[in-house]
This record gives structure tokens, C-alpha cells and sequence, in this order.
């Protein structure tokens, strides 16, 4: 198939969609998968992706029903356009290399890239050199090890992990940085739900979600909150769809109204194909950005006035009591709060929260859902702690139909942390780590993305390994991240497809082909499956079926197997060529290390695997104090100049990750453009622009310096006051690398603070 060119800019607007799914998606996702392969290729993706004996989607992290409840078309429409992406039958060769210089390949939009189709073979970018050029696996290796042992501190180098990678590989990577010395680990949830992990460990002891699909279907209400589940986790809206059958309600929280959440039409069932199908948001909060953290300060202010009023009825005194502390000085705190702070931070009503509060009155259980639009805020942690404050209240945590639910992104993102990728693992899992493979692991944090991002600017780090990413296109401060890149003596990129970090480079650079995940891995043990959790940590096994693009592709685990053992040598007695040849072995080590893998290859081989245990479902907290705490958190307004807009960030419909698939955004209806800001009519008129204005965008941050994205297209659109949003990666340019979220250090994507100019060519 011959390569795709890139469609040109012409945008157009329809009104937005205010419905999601139905016939419409899957004609889009045949289309786009029949573009890329063949039709018996496709036939056999769809029928095996995300079924019990098939291969887990990489596209998100939300959870399958059991065996024998699935339907046999288990995917939604990015699902498919995403597995037969990597399913293509494109093919990067070595002639492709030779035609294109690296600096031709760097001047190419994201978009071009990957349609080039599956690299097929190791390649290299020697100093100096403007093409890369074919290499053997093992001279690959050398390099690779040259480079690290070079080094005069293991902490020079970074390994970095995309949430695409698997439980066996991911568990590897983490054991070979640590016995070579660094707990240099940044990964993608240092980007995305970083303020997660810290305000649910900081209030529950545990950084993952509580609840199960099933919480899901019998909830009386959900608050899905800064989340486009329409676009990024489109299965979510069937099990939305189940909530509100059995009759539970559901509460939008956004800053942009979103189809999905409007009403859903499954194009698996007749209602969703013939009929108007199911209205999901039964309540739709128009949320000023970064209003989340008041709104919830907001309604346990009336949790507290509501249980003055009668007392004994409203919160929970027994789980109160028996499971949490710190509720005393949160009460005090919560009733400094004003009226004023609250409608200035959120620009809702009072008549608006306090019909919100009713519903929550009415409900027996509560579940709270968010996505990056809370943890890529300055008040992320802030904001998800007072979330645990506002289901503590009434028992919410630990009960069918209720919890926390932080809606992950990647399909293996908790996975890769749960094997021990952070910079930051607690000292049992050092301890455990180092007693199986008896050696002494780094005990000192490493560096996250952001920190690892100002190492290789300052010259403090020198090599980058990443494994199954796109790393400069999914960091803030492109520019800053490219320049930091190019400042490195080796970069090394493990890809199944062309992308950006291949052409920001360092001084040397290595290409290293992996397997997909749809394709069949065969090592010497025979044919091998792999795991992956999901976001509601559930563990199950994934098996290829399609013959790999190429030969001479390596699976992750025989690439970090023979990377480990060509770099350490017998520094440790560690036996990779065993785990290369068979990943049972693998798992019956972490079974050793990681509680709650006990028997692991057992379990993982029943259908549907199993779920990890939540020990906070036991009402056991593993906080200092053995309990659930209640927290103060400080009243927080996100503030812009006059004369500037809060910016998020976002992904089109038409778009996975750091890649798009189409320059459109059905849902929103913006066509055939991709450099478009989308901006409320009344700021428009407030700040002197018009619709279709061509302007830069420029972001300010405190010490003075400027960020410009030029040459942008406004489009009038129903977002808050105040607020406006754009495409990633082509805005990351704009978010300062040291804007990140009080104690997460998660970059701050969705505040950041700019200004409209009349593009300058146009001015």
C-alpha cells in the first residue's frame, strides 16, 4: 500500500453532536481499519480484540465484562481504528530510511509518520550521520551497553514507559534499571494521573480506584468528572447506559459539553441503531476551568450545614468514626469557605450545586469518576483528596455501588506501576525486589518525566531508553523537551511504528522494532501470552494472533532481556535468557515480589483472569494512621489576566494519544483542521476576535519568558467563561515545563494561561 500523504487544512464547522456511537462510529472504524489492511486482517482483529482468549486493546484501560457477558464485537470505534493502526500492512523498510534524511522525517506532521506504516528492522543514527542506517540486533546492543557503561552514575541514564507495555516486560525494565543501578523510571502516569496516585494515597493509603463494573451498573449516582469518556473511553458509556437502566443518575462535570455525555446510541442493540438511545448526564455542570476543588468544597459545605440541620441523618457517624480521621479539623475548615470563592471558582449557580446536593441526599451510594481534567491541574491532588472528603461523608468508600474511580488512559498504565515502575516504589517492594534477585536496589527516588526532561537540558543525564511511547510528543515545553532530546549521547526508541521521538535524537540513536500487540510472540518455549490490568485492576492474559509484521521483530521482553544481560553481564545472577524463552517464569517471579500475584500463572489462565485485592474495600487503609483521613484543603481559584483564557489541552475524536487519525473532531464538529482554539462567543466579543480569526497562541508564565503556537483558528464554541481548548501535541508547546501540580509534578495541561495575537503574518 502506498504511503498517505497529509490532508490539507481547510476547516469547516457543523454544529456540534449531541449524541455519541451508534451506525456512525462503527462506518467510520471500518472504514479506517479496511484503509489499513486487509479485510480478512481486519475481520480477524475485531473478532479477537478484547475477548477472553483474544488480545487486550491497547487504545484504554477500561475493563471488559466477564466471560460469557461480552459481546462479540467487545470494542468501541477508536478500539478499531487503533488495533488495525498497529495492524497495517505499511511497512518501514531500510530503502525508507535511505530516501529520507532524518531532518526530512523531523519536518513531517504526526499524522504522516505513522501512516508510514510497522518498522520491520533495528536501525541506527550514528554521530554525525543525517539518515539512519540498518543494524544487527546485537550490534545494537553493544551500543546500547557501550553507552551505559560509559556513564559515571547509572542515574545518568532514563528508562522511560509508555502505559502500552505489558506486566512481564514492564516488570523487567524496572528489575534492569534498578540492578543497573537507578530508579530512574519517568513513565506516561508521571503525565497524566500522577495527582491520582498522590491525593488517593495521601486520603485512602492506596493510589488505585475502588470500584468494579459492577459498582458501575448499580450506582444510584456517578459524577464523571473532567472526563470525554465519548472519545477516550467510549465502553465506559455502555456501562453508563446499564447505570442509568437500573436507575441511577449521573452528574457531567466539564468545561466543554461532550456527546457522550449527552446521550448514547449503542450500535450493538436496536435502541442505539433504530431508536433515540439512552440519555446519560442527568445533570450537566458547565464548570469554569479549574473549578472542580470548589465545587466539591461546596457540597460537603452542605453536607455539614445539611447534617446541622438534622442531625444524625445526612453523614455517616459510624464509618466516620470507625474508619477515618482528621474529620474534626476538615469540618472546621470546610466552613470557611464562602458563597462568593465557591460562584467565583466554579461560575455556577448556587441553584445549580445545591440541586446537586439533592440528588446526593437521595443516593445510597456515590461513585466519583475523573479523568486528566482534574489531575492536570495546578490543584489536582487538592481537588482529588476533597473528592475523597466528599464520599468519606456518607460512607461512600468501601460499599457496593460506591468509591473512587480515576478513569486511566493506556490500557496497561496501572499495570506498569503496579510491577514497579516509579521512581518512587516504598521500600518493601525494594526490599522484596532485591531478596528474590539478591542484589541491593537504589533505595534514593529518581526522576520523574518533568525532572528527567531538566536533567538531559541541563547535561545531567546522557542517555534515554523508551519503551513503547512517543516521548516527545506526549511531554509539556515541546521545544525545551526536543532541545533536551538532542542533548543526549544516545536516545533509544522501542516502537512498532514511526513517530516523533525517532527524529529528536541524540548524538546517537537507536530504532529498536517490537512486536504489536495483536501479533503472535513465539519464543523458544513455544507460543507466549502476556498480562495487563486494567483501571479497575483486573488482571488478564492477552495472546497475539496475527503473523508479525516482520521477521526480524523482537517482543519487548527478549529486547529489555538481551539489553539487561548485554549490560550487566554476571554483575547479577539474574537468568533473562530464561525469561526471554518462556514468561511463565517471569510471572512466577513476580508472584514473589508483588502481593496479591500469589499463583499467578494459574489464576491469570482461567478466563478473565483476576482482580487484584483492594484492601480498602476491607475498610483497611494503609495510611500511617491505619485509616481513611480527612483532609484540608486549601480554597483555590485558577485566575487569568484580563484580557487572557484558561487553556486546556485536549484530544480530538478522531485521535488516540499523541497521534490523530483524521484532521476532524466529529463530535464537537470541527472538520478537515487541526490548529483550531475553541473559544466561548462571549469572550470572543469581550476580547475584540471574531469566529475563523486566525491568531498565535501565546502563553505567559511568571518569570517573563513566552510560549507561541502560531497561526491557530478560532472556532465560536459553547466552552465556560474564561476558558478555551485546543489540540495536543500541537499546543504541548505551550504548557512551561515547570507549571506542574503541587506535589504530583504532574505538568499542568489543562491552566494554562494565554493570550490571543493576530497571527503575525496575517496582521
Amino acid at each position: 500500500m502506498s504511503s498517505i500523504e497529509d490532508p490539507s487544512d481547510d476547516l469547516s464547522v457543523t454544529p456540534p453532536k449531541t449524541w455519541a456511537t451508534g451506525v456512525p462510529a462503527v462506518t467510520h472504524a471500518l472504514q479506517y481499519s479496511l484503509g489499513q489492511t486487509s479485510v480478512r486482517r481486519t475481520a480477524l482483529t475485531l473478532l479477537n480484540i478484547n475477548q477472553a482468549k483474544g488480545f487486550d486493546c491497547p487504545g484504554c484501560a477500561w475493563p471488559e465484562p466477564a466471560p460469557g457477558k461480552r459481546h462479540m464485537n467487545e470494542y468501541c470505534e477508536n478500539g478499531a481504528k487503533h488495533i488495525n493502526d498497529e495492524a497495517t500492512s505499511r511497512r518501514v523498510t531500510r530503502e525508507f530510511f535511505r530516501e529520507h534524511s532524518i531532518a526530512e522525517l523531523d519536518g513531517k506532521s504526526d499524522y504522516w509518520l505513522n501512516q508510514q506504516g510497522r518498522l520491520t528492522e533495528p536501525m541506527v543514527k550514528r554521530p554525525g550521520a543525517t539518515h539512519y542506517e540498518p543494524i544487527s540486533w546485537d550490534d545494537a546492543f553493544d551500543i546500547l551497553a557501550r553507552e551505559l557503561h560509559h556513564l559515571t552514575s547509572p542515574d545518568q541514564a532514563l528508562f522511560y514507559v509508555s502505559g502500552r507495555l505489558n506486566n512481564e516486560a514492564a516488570f523487567l525494565l524496572q528489575l534492569f534499571a534498578r540492578a543497573y543501578g537507578t530508579n530512574n523510571l519517568p513513565d506516561c502516569s508521571n503525565m497524566c494521573h500522577e495527582s491520582s496516585g498522590f491525593g488517593l494515597g495521601q486520603s485512602l493509603g492506596i493510589g488505585k480506584g475502588s470500584v468494579s463494573l459492577d459498582d458501575i451498573h448499580n450506582s444510584d449516582l456517578i459524577f464523571v468528572v473532567g472526563q470525554n469518556p465519548g472519545t477516550n473511553h467510549p465502553r465506559m458509556l455502555s456501562a453508563l447506559e446499564e447505570t442509568k437502566r437500573n436507575g441511577g443518575q449521573v452528574i457531567a462535570v466539564n468545561t466543554l459539553p461532550e456527546a457522550g455525555l449527552m446521550r448514547f446510541k449503542h450500535p450493538q442493540k436496536a435502541r442505539g441503531v433504530i431508536g433515540k438511545g439512552t440519555a446519560i448526564a442527568d445533570q450537566f455542570l458547565h464548570i469554569r476551568a479549574g473549578g472542580d476543588l470548589a465545587l466539591f468544597q461546596a457540597l460537603n459545605l452542605l453536607l455539614l450545614q445539611a447534617e446541622d440541620a438534622a442531625p444524625g441523618t445526612v453523614l455517616d457517624h459510624s464509618y466516620i468514626r470507625s474508619d477515618t480521621t482528621g474529620f474534626n479539623a476538615f469540618a472546621e475548615h470546610a466552613r470557611t469557605i464562602t458563597w462568593d470563592d465557591i460562584l467565583a471558582a466554579t461560575s455556577l449557580t448556587r441553584e445549580e450545586i445545591e440541586q446537586v446536593h439533592q440528588r446526593v441526599l437521595n443516593a445510597n451510594s456515590i461513585i466519583v469518576c475523573w479523568a486528566m481534567g482534574i489531575t492536570q491541574q495546578k490543584h489536582g491532588v487538592a481537588s482529588i483528596r476533597e473528592i475523597c472528603n466528599f464520599l468519606m461523608l456518607r460512607g461512600n468508600i468501601g460499599k457496593r455501588g460506591a468509591g473512587v474511580c480515576p478513569v486511566r488512559g493506556h490500557s496497561n498504565v496501572q499495570g506498569d506501576r503496579t510491577m514497579g515502575v516509579w521512581e518512587q516504589m516504598p521500600q518493601e517492594f525494594l526490599d522484596a525486589l532485591g531478596t528474590e534477585f539478591n542484589f541491593t536496589p537504589p533505595t534514593h527516588h529518581g526522576l520523574d518525566a518533568v525532572n528527567g526532561i531538566r536533567a538531559m537540558r541541563d547535561g545531567k543525564a546522557h542517555v534515554f531508553i523508551g519503551v513503547a511511547g512517543n516521548f516527545a510528543r506526549a511531554t509539556p515545553d515541546s521545544n525545551v523537551t526536543e532541545a533536551a532530546l538532542r542533548n543526549c549521547r544516545l536516545t533509544a526508541q522501542v516502537s512498532t511504528k514511526l513517530n516523533r521521538s525517532h527524529t529528536v535524537c541524540g548524538d546517537t540513536a537507536l530504532i529498536l522494532p517490537t512486536l504489536g500487540r495483536s501479533d503472535r510472540d513465539v519464543q523458544d518455549s513455544g507460543e507466549q501470552f502476556i498480562t495487563v490490568e486494567d483501571s479497575m485492576s483486573e488482571v488478564h492474559a492477552s495472546r497475539g494472533r496475527l503473523t508479525p509484521a516482520s521477521p526480524h521483530l523482537l517482543s519487548e521482553v527478549a529486547i529489555i532481556s538481551r539489553m539487561a544481560r548485554r549490560t550487566l553481564g554476571d554483575k547479577v545472577d539474574i537468568p533473562w535468557e530464561q525469561f526471554e524463552a518462556d514468561y511463565d517464569t517471569i510471572r512466577d517471579r513476580i508472584a514473589r515480589v508483588i502481593p496479591g500475584f500469589e499463583d499467578f500463572n494459574t489464576r491469570v489462565g482461567k478466563p478473565g483472569g483476576f482482580v487484584l485485592p483492594n484492601p480498602v474495600n476491607s475498610h483497611i487503609y494503609p495510611t500511617p494512621s491505619g485509616k481513611a483521613v480527612f483532609t484540608r484543603n486549601e480554597f483555590a481559584k485558577l485566575e487569568a489576566p484580563k484580557g487572557h483564557l484558561i487553556l486546556q489541552t485536549l484530544r480530538s475524536h478522531d485521535q488516540w494519544n499523541t497521534i490523530w487519525y483524521a484532521p476532524n473532531d466529529r463530535y464537537r464538529g470541527i472538520h478537515n483542521a487541526r490548529r483550531v482554539v475553541m473559544v466561548n462567543p462571549d469572550d470572543l466579543t469581550t476580547l475584540g476576535f471574531q469566529d475563523r480569526d486566525h491568531v498565535d497562541l501565546v502563553s505567559i508564565w511568571h518569570d517573563g519568558t513566552e510560549r507561541r503556537a502560531p497561526d491557530f483558528q478560532i472556532v465560536a464554541y459553547p466552552t465556560s467563561r474564561g476558558s478555551a481548548a485546543a489540540y495536543y501535541p500541537e499546543t504541548n508547546v505551550l504548557v512551561p515545563l515547570d507549571s506542574v501540580a503541587d506535589i504530583s509534578n504532574c505538568p499542568t495541561s489543562k491552566g494554562v494561561i494565554i493570550r490571543l495575537e493576530p497571527t503575525r503574518e496575517a496582521a
